[in-house]
């Protein structure tokens, strides 16, 4: 054990001793956890005050004295658990939860060495699992069981992750201090709501703990040519393309996390992946780690992204219901997910994080902030599992015409699947209570499972306002990016979610109308430089749909007779 450079890398992040190949708590903490185990008749700990002391004695015994919490996070935690939790909740909490949760952090060394051991027989195609710091500009991935992922949060609720050395890698928040600390010093009813779907979640798995495993992958748009690995594409790259673009679909009222589609849902992260998960955030990136908590584990060895990465989560189970945005978010119960699972025992839910430019203003209409922009999309929606199906298309100066025309045909109603193989791999529909890694990999072994990132080829995308709102992006540009980047990456569809955003109000037909000219991904783009040139010039004032559709048909011509896309 001691030679694993992936241990090596994340040991000094880990509240966990290793000696001898051996992990383990020091005695005084297994002592503690111990009598928590065993409940408040033995532990003493039936108050969030109490617990607040039993934490403070664990990070003593940890020498986390000298790594500093919020200054009211104990304050937090007694108004938490003691004002806000009705009787019934606090006695449950504190004489069922929390000695299973004690009973699951005494047991992590052990998960965690079986993780490494089986992760060892999991090198599949080469590929190495086992948790580690997923540095910068180092593709790669993470493979975690639920039952892990349970442990570490449990860290993360006690606050016995080391935290001093965490900024030198850039790494976000991991500890929960700073979410109850807010609590205290601003109570509103959106953080409480954040907390309770947290609570819940370890509620659920200790009523039944959840057997299926979880990846984080963190992917890179190559500065340099290197083996494997698509390269950083060019302004020429986007200028030439002749990829047509996929179909567009339009909705004007529901949510990402609930489309049902097999699809890749855009997470509108933070270069740090949570942003504000565990501070006072509660937009769309903070929510959705609210409601599917397993993402947080990631925020423990994911540093921040750079402009040529994205970061994809595959498997995080939803656990909370939820009603509202920001501060009208409130939790509203129990979520079961019905999810089906892939041959690797994830949720197909894919999740992808890519962080949008912050506060732009004219700027975002340079052309090296539309590159950048377009690059962190197609990062995230490219496939690294058709690697060999992008290098066919996409040599170093694009795709030719010639190649393009053996293998699509028309852009309007087409089938995009001729572009890339057929995997068809079939995936298990349900999960033995005693699944473990083994029984994954004898499932990959079957079913011919190509990678760990695994698509079927009608992978589409599923998004929304990305880099809007508080980041300060225009509407109209960034909806033309992506549906540029998810065209490029090969994605048979983009499903957007408008949010009943006024400046996207006529967007279904403009997508339509674009489509009916059949342009090609070289074609749309050019259109959007011109515009953008125009506008950061003060050459035009309009928005990007009004200059695109005047400029091609009048002012004073409507939109008329279009076709009914498919």
């Amino acid at each position: 054990m001691e030679s694993r450079e992936d241990l090596n890398s994340i040991l000094p992040y880990l509240p966990l001793v290793m000696r001898s190949s051996t992990l383990f708590w020091p005695s005084q903490v297994v002592e503690a956890l111990k009598a928590m185990a065993r409940g408040p008749l033995h532990s003493r700990v039936d108050s969030g005050e109490l617990l607040f002391l039993a934490i403070s004695d664990l990070r003593h015994s940890l020498s986390l004295s000298n790594h500093h919490f919020a200054p009211s996070f104990p304050q937090g935690y007694a108004l938490f658990f003691d004002e806000l939790m009705s009787r019934e909740e606090s006695k449950k909490w504190f004489e069922e939860v929390v000695p299973a949760l004690a009973d699951l952090l005494l047991r992590f060394p052990s998960l965690l060495q079986t993780h490494y051991q089986t992760a060892d027989i999991a090198h599949i195609n080469g590929v190495n699992t086992g948790l580690r710091l997923l540095r910068s500009q180092e593709p790669g991935i993470v493979f975690l069981s639920q039952e892990l992922i349970g442990a570490l949060l449990g860290c993360s609720l006690f606050c016995l992750f080391p935290v001093t050395n965490r900024g030198v890698e850039h790494l976000p928040t991991i500890n929960f201090d700073q979410l109850f600390a807010s609590l205290y010093d601003n109570y509103n009813e959106k953080q409480e709501n954040k907390i309770r779907c947290i609570i819940h979640y370890f509620e659920r798995i200790f009523s039944h703990m959840p057997i299926g495993f979880v990846s984080f992958e963190r992917k890179v748009l190559a500065l340099e040519h290197l083996p494997q690995c698509i390269s950083y594409p060019k302004a020429e790259f986007w200028s030439n393309s002749v990829i047509p673009l996929c179909c567009f679909e339009v909705q004007n009222s529901g949510l990402i996390e609930d489309q049902s589609s097999e699809a890749l849902e855009v997470d509108f992260a933070n270069k740090f992946i949570g942003g504000g998960a565990l501070h006072r955030g509660c937009v769309q990136e903070e929510i959705r780690f609210m409601i599917n908590p397993e993402l947080i584990a990631g925020m423990l060895f994911l540093p921040s992204m750079a402009d040529n990465e994205a970061i994809e989560i595959i498997g995080a189970e939803r656990f909370s219901s939820y009603t509202g945005y920001a501060s009208s978010f409130h939790f509203t119960g129990d979520y079961v997910d019905k999810k089906d699972v892939d041959c690797f025992g994830r949720r197909k839910t894919r999740i992808i994080a890519i962080d949008a430019l912050c506060s732009p203003r004219m700027r975002q209409y340079k052309q090296e902030c539309l590159l950048r922009e377009i690059n962190k999309a197609f990062c995230g929606f490219f496939a690294p599992s058709k690697y060999q199906q992008y290098k066919r298309l996409f040599p170093e100066n694009g795709c030719s015409r010639a190649q393009l025309d053996q293998n699509i045909e028309d852009p309007i109603g087409r089938s995009r699947s001729n572009l890339l193989s057929h995997d068809n791999a079939s995936t298990s529909d349900e999960t033995t209570e005693e699944k473990s890694v083994n029984q994954v990999i004898s499932n990959y072994e079957e079913k011919g499972c190509e990678s760990l990132g695994h698509e079927d080829n009608n992978i589409g995308i599923v998004t929304g306002n990305w880099g809007c709102g508080a980041f300060g992006g225009d509407p109209e540009l960034k909806t033309i990016i992506q549906w540029l980047a998810a065209s490029q990456a090969l994605r048979p569809f983009i499903s957007y979610y408008t949010f009943g955003l006024d400046e996207l109000q006529n967007l279904d037909q403009v997508t339509r109308w674009i489509l009916s000219q059949k342009w090609t991904v070289g074609d749309l783009w050019n259109m959007l430089v011109e515009y953008s040139y125009q506008k950061y010039k003060g050459q035009t004032d309009v928005g990007f749909f009004t200059w695109l559709l005047p400029s091609l048909f009048g002012h004073d011509t409507e939109m008329l007779d279009l076709p009914n896309m498919p």
